[in-house]
């Protein structure tokens, strides 16, 4: 059985359905679905099959904790097909990531990412933080698809990628702000570029998209302490002027992915604490930032209000606080 054989078939097509609906099946979309629940999945197993399925328009809204995000929702049927896609063949795309890449993946996340930067941070004194300008806008979808089709050969694979790319063009068309990079010429500006905040299959292609540039840091600069969470980057070190050859080597390596650091990155002492992931991080201690924490309150007693109003389960409000 080829993996879009594996992809399509029923089991997984139901397993991608629970693992969509988790803690959603209150919603009206996610009910709907389910009231006709094997007609549906039925539909899309054809359309999979014979390589019909296109995906739906996008629900987009802004959200601004901690800053003004773009957020586009699939509706749940192509949730339901990146599930199936991610359950078969993300194991192959993620294979060769590296240890110390802490998003989106099974066994790491935010609290073993922050143990690393204080385990890094007792160790050197130096760190320079960096992060990329409008990441998920700046995915170029060439380059991308380019890097997923090292990992998997299968051509329905990676036409089931292809019609998801497709389906969220001209998402960021509003919110990107142009660059060009050398070699450009003016229909630079019509490529096809950014992932949805949201999907799942963007959180995976994200760190697809960036493993390169993580071996490039590993190896090629030997940096010997180095954290990524999505688009945000730690690199530690002893030498300040190696470090800030490092930025200039960052910096030419993301051009080739066509992506830019934010402006003013520069070696600072680990001891002036190294604010990420909602922390601020010394080495023997780490404090959480003030912003964090009222949002937090605010977010839980939401939850609990519309717990006590029948409006949210006790199932969702234990996914939404477990995140």
């Amino acid at each position: 059985m080829t993996f879009y054989e594996q992809i399509w078939s029923w089991p997984n097509l139901l397993f991608a359905y629970r693992r969509a609906s988790r803690g959603k099946r209150g919603r009206g979309m996610v009910a709907a679905f389910e009231h006709r629940l094997e007609e549906h999945l039925f539909e899309l197993q054809e359309a999979l099959r014979g390589c019909t399925y296109r995906p739906g328009s996008y629900r987009s809204f802004f959200i601004h904790e901690p800053k003004r995000r773009l957020i586009s929702a699939a509706p749940f049927r192509d949730r339901v097909v990146h599930h199936a896609l991610c359950q078969i063949v993300e194991s192959c795309w993620t294979a060769g990531f590296i240890d110390d890449s802490f998003a989106n993946r099974v066994g790491k996340g935010t609290h073993r990412a922050l143990n690393r930067v204080q385990e890094f941070s007792r160790r050197f004194p130096y760190v320079l933080q960096c992060d990329i300008q409008q990441f998920f806008p700046s995915i170029d979808h060439e380059r991308l698809r380019e890097i997923l089709a090292w990992s998997i050969a299968d051509p329905q694979v990676l036409w089931l990628v292809d019609q998801i790319l497709d389906g969220s063009i001209g998402i960021f068309a509003e919110e990107y702000t142009m660059r060009y990079f050398p070699g450009d010429d003016l229909l630079a500006l019509f490529r096809p570029r950014g992932l949805p905040i949201g999907n799942l299959t963007s959180q995976c292609w994200a760190n697809c998209y960036l493993n390169g540039f993580d071996h490039f840091v590993k190896r090629e600069l030997r940096c010997p302490g180095y954290v990524r969470y999505v688009d945000d980057f730690l690199l530690f070190g002893h030498d300040k002027r190696q470090m800030m050859g490092w930025k200039k080597a960052l910096q030419d390596r993301l051009s080739q992915l066509r992506l830019t650091l934010h402006p003013g990155a520069h070696p600072r002492p680990v001891t002036e604490g190294v604010p990420f992931l909602g922390f601020v991080v010394y080495p023997e201690r780490r404090r959480l930032k003030r912003r964090k924490g009222i949002y937090f309150q605010r977010r839980l007693r939401r939850q609990l209000a519309a717990y006590q109003e029948s409006a949210k389960s006790e199932e969702q409000i234990q996914v939404s606080v477990q995140g």
